[in-house]
């Protein structure tokens, strides 16, 4: 939980500066997110980059390690209208439902949706 809070505020910290926040889910071993990039953002491998960067430091630092936290790799879908967003709300929120952690999404302590 102590991990998963410092990611919450790695992504909470970046939120309305580099981009608009919709939803999240932090999982214990991979992390699901949904924001909108401003027209005049950096692209979403740097924002990526930068709240990997942050949230590594940060949690390193409070695991008293170093080197890598996140894998290097991302996975990335472009929401191209209303009902796509809607869905991938619902898979990122449903992560936990399905993995068998809680018996519905708002009971995972690790979920944001706006």
């Amino acid at each position: 939980p102590v991990i998963a809070n410092l990611v919450k505020e790695g992504l909470h910290h970046y939120d309305t500066a580099a981009y608009l926040l919709n939803c999240y889910c932090i999982m214990p071993n991979h992390v699901h997110l949904l924001v909108t990039l401003p027209d005049d953002a950096p692209s979403l491998a740097r924002t990526i980059q930068s709240i990997k960067s942050f949230t590594a430091a940060k949690a390193n630092k409070k695991l008293n390690r170093s080197g890598s936290f996140w894998h290097r790799e991302t996975y990335d879908h472009i929401c191209r209208d209303a009902a796509e967003t809607q869905r991938i709300i619902n898979y990122i929120l449903l992560n936990p439902v399905k993995a068998g952690l809680v018996a519905e999404w708002q009971h995972w302590p690790h979920s944001y949706l706006q």
